[in-house]
């Protein structure tokens, strides 16, 4: 998780922050860079023996919809939200010049977490919805087909992450992930970034409850399926 979201801030400050060499390159550096991550977080996850699960919304969809092992559950959501504000952290630390550069702060906040093109609480929760549903499906049907429930292989999840960034990120910048956007947002809260602004907590709920949702809804299709 740690590299996962490392590497994915950081490819959102690259684009964002004042002075950087990848400074206005564009929504389709940030999906590719997002799609990277996920690739290699998943990949290394699975190498050390883990399961692939970097979204605790998918590891509580198992845990609900499979016999994935339930005892794992909070250690997994320690490492997921733990390993997101470590991961953050590096970020920050990585590109702090910038930071101090950067006057705006909402572009600060885009680094770590997400926030609506245009805001409006149930678009935006249906948009969260359907991208992580679509995930869910997607991941499930590509994964072993031995384990669908327990193992994620690294290079299919990552496809279908570009694939939902490029097609559905527009209205809310795509979470589909709680631990993606609450533990970076929290390290955004207690991180000592200059000029910061707030962290917008009136809408950090939706990039959880619409993840967690829509991970239940697409397990339940793949159910059917």
């Amino acid at each position: 998780m740690i590299l996962l979201i490392t590497l994915g801030c950081s490819v959102v400050a690259n684009v964002v922050l004042t002075d950087t060499k990848g400074n206005n390159s564009g929504w389709i550096v940030i999906t590719l860079g997002w799609a990277m991550a996920v690739f290699i977080g998943n990949y290394v996850s699975v190498k050390l023996g883990g399961s692939g699960h970097l979204n605790p919304a998918f590891t509580l969809g198992a845990a609900l919809f499979s016999d994935f092992d339930r005892t794992l559950i909070i250690p997994y959501l320690i490492a997921q939200f733990g390993g997101a504000i470590i991961g953050a952290t590096l970020t920050w630390l990585a590109y702090h010049s910038h930071f101090e550069r950067t006057a705006d702060a909402s572009l600060k906040l885009a680094v770590f977490c997400n926030a609506p093109a245009i805001r409006k609480t149930i678009p935006n929760l249906i948009t969260e919805i359907i991208s992580t549903a679509v995930l869910v499906v997607a991941a499930l049907g590509m994964s072993q087909p031995s384990t669908p429930f327990v193992t994620i292989d690294a290079l299919p999840i990552a496809l279908v992450v570009l694939a939902i960034g490029l097609s559905m990120g527009g209205p809310t910048g795509y979470a589909v992930n709680p631990a993606r956007d609450l533990g970076p947002r929290i390290a955004h809260f207690m991180l000592p970034i200059h000029g910061k602004g707030d962290s917008d907590w009136s809408y950090s709920w939706i990039p959880v409850v619409g993840p967690l949702l829509g991970a239940l809804l697409g397990f339940w299709i793949y159910s059917l399926l």
